[in-house]
């Protein structure tokens, strides 16, 4: 297997050193390939919002970059890990770009079967806050998600800090190892189940061929399929589905119509 940590600031200090202690963690559990992808090393350009990305295809953005390169290295990994320092209370503006530029994969997402995890790196305060926004774009975009974690690091870094930080990394290595070698494509919780159904029953009845998400969703078999990707639901996360698929086309087909007036 094959872990990649995408490490959002360009300092080799407290981040860098928490993410390769992460990794070698993780290699004393089981016979892991890591990669570490240092973003400051690679050219991304600040998102512009034309939308051309959503609505004609990803091929279709001005900026070129590195954002397709970063992208496969994604989808070459069984698992990724995303670090970053709290910089005034947010990611970094390294990562953030870099996330931005994933944005259309909220639309399509691509990153199913593959775990994902997230460390913090702060002095004081706000990182659980950041650790929750990491949780929630790697859910967006499909990841199995394994809850981050915080480390201060405020100087002078002592040692009784220096020991707690130890431990969550060690503990943090553990849940994203068993996690790796669990079912890669487990059935959906309800609330993952419900998103879906949300996505793809709106799009069916709003959008057409002419949009890129309807051709995607289309080319994808998702608009007959239960979920993303082949899964067997339980009767009544069946029942829940098809409540859900009928709720959400009234809803949009509502919407249609006072559109027309």
């Amino acid at each position: 297997m094959k872990v990649t940590a995408f490490i959002g600031n360009a300092q080799k200090r407290h981040t860098y050193n928490a993410t390769v202690q992460f990794l070698e963690k993780l290699q004393s559990l089981g016979d892991i390939e890591c990669e570490i992808v240092q973003l400051s090393e690679y050219h991304l350009e600040t998102c512009k919002g034309c939308r051309l990305c959503l609505d004609k295809g990803e091929e279709f953005c001005p900026l070129k970059d590195d954002r397709d390169l970063l992208i496969e290295k994604i989808m070459n990994s069984d698992g990724v890990i995303f670090t970053s320092p709290n910089y005034s209370f947010q990611v970094s503006a390294w990562m953030k770009i870099f996330l931005d530029r994933l944005g259309f994969l909220f639309h399509r997402p691509l990153f199913f079967g593959r775990t994902f995890t997230s460390l913090v790196n702060q002095g004081i305060y706000g990182g659980g806050k950041i650790v929750k926004y990491l949780n929630f774009v790697a859910f967006g975009l499909g990841f199995n998600v394994v809850k981050g974690h915080v480390l201060l690091t405020i100087e002078p870094v002592t040692e009784e800090m220096q020991r707690m930080n130890n431990k969550i990394i060690e503990r943090l290595s553990k849940r994203f190892y068993s996690k790796l070698i669990e079912n890669k494509y487990p059935a959906p919780s309800l609330i993952k189940l419900f998103l879906f159904r949300m996505a793809r029953s709106s799009m069916k009845i709003m959008l057409n061929e002419n949009n890129r998400d309807y051709a995607f969703y289309m080319k994808n078999g998702w608009f007959e399929s239960d979920y993303y990707y082949p899964v067997k639901l339980s009767p009544v996360k069946g029942f829940a589905g098809r409540l859900f698929d009928r709720r959400v086309a009234y809803v949009a087909r509502t919407k249609n119509r006072v559109g027309l007036f």
